[in-house]
């Protein structure tokens, strides 16, 4: 019998819905202060993880949600850049 491998959840810090690892996407707070968003998932510092879609990024940017997770000031800047990402990812698809 094969072990069923486990699949890492993660909770979207927007509509605070669990996932899979996989299907979110990871902005991540580095120990220079940088934010960016992780688009290996293994980049060093602190992350956290938004469903890939621009209604929970811009409902994180509301709530502040981001600012609280990686404790930092998410701003306008990083909102498009994330917002890049996502739409790269909706075409890749």
């Amino acid at each position: 019998m094969l072990k069923q491998k486990k699949i890492p959840m993660r909770m979207c810090v927007a509509c605070r819905e669990s996932k899979p690892k996989r299907e979110l996407i990871r902005v991540v707070r580095n120990k220079e202060g940088e934010v960016s968003v992780d688009t290996t998932g293994k980049a060093q510092g602190r992350g956290a993880y938004l469903c890939p879609n621009v209604e929970c990024l811009e409902k994180a940017f509301k709530i502040k949600a981001l600012n609280r997770a990686l404790d930092c000031v998410f701003t306008e800047e990083m909102l498009q850049e994330a917002k890049r990402v996502i739409l790269r990812r909706e075409i890749e698809r």
